[in-house]
């Protein structure tokens, strides 16, 4: 097995552990307030990170296929050949927006694990909140990674084809 597909079956598990927690806990804390009368003060904050890792896990599962959410204007009017530059300028500026939005994250995480104090505490242990933000940088940063590659194969007329989608007639 490849280390890029373990990279994605790690993606993926990560992304079901972090669900199933989520609704795990989610439930556990219905419960307890409904039948117990109390909660778990921990819950809501580590909820509300794991809201966080699902989008980013999400995003960075997504640009794996180039799936992401897009504007598809032009696709059906330009030709192949303009519409792959087209898609190198896209894949370009795609990756130079993760990979700014990475280097700032990365500093504020940085930043947070120098300056920042505990987000949570659970029992006697207490999770620093650079812990729960290192998705950021990491999703970013990895969405970057993609897009550079898919525009060196778009630069090198290797890109994996774009799906042209016919034009939909406005229905009567």
């Amino acid at each position: 097995m490849g280390l890029i597909r373990l990279l994605h079956r790690f993606e993926d598990a990560l992304i079901v552990l972090v669900l199933a927690g989520m609704i795990l806990l989610a439930v556990l804390q219905i419960l307890l307030r409904n039948f117990f009368g109390m909660s778990l003060t921990w819950v809501e904050p580590l909820l509300q990170n794991a809201v966080l890792w699902i989008g980013l896990l999400g995003a960075m599962i997504a640009s794996r296929h180039d799936d992401h959410i897009s504007i598809d204007a032009l696709s059906h009017y330009l030709s192949e050949k303009l519409l792959r530059w087209l898609a190198v300028c896209v894949d370009l500026f795609t990756c130079a927006v993760c990979a700014v939005a990475g280097w700032y994250s990365l500093n504020a995480v940085r930043d947070e694990a120098e300056f920042g104090g505990a987000l949570l505490s659970i029992g006697d242990m207490a999770v620093q909140g650079w812990w729960l933000q290192v998705i950021i940088p990491l999703g970013f940063i990895s969405i970057a990674l993609r897009y550079a590659t898919l525009t060196l194969l778009g630069l090198l007329g290797r890109r994996p084809a774009l799906k042209k989608k016919p034009l939909q007639e406005a229905s009567a």
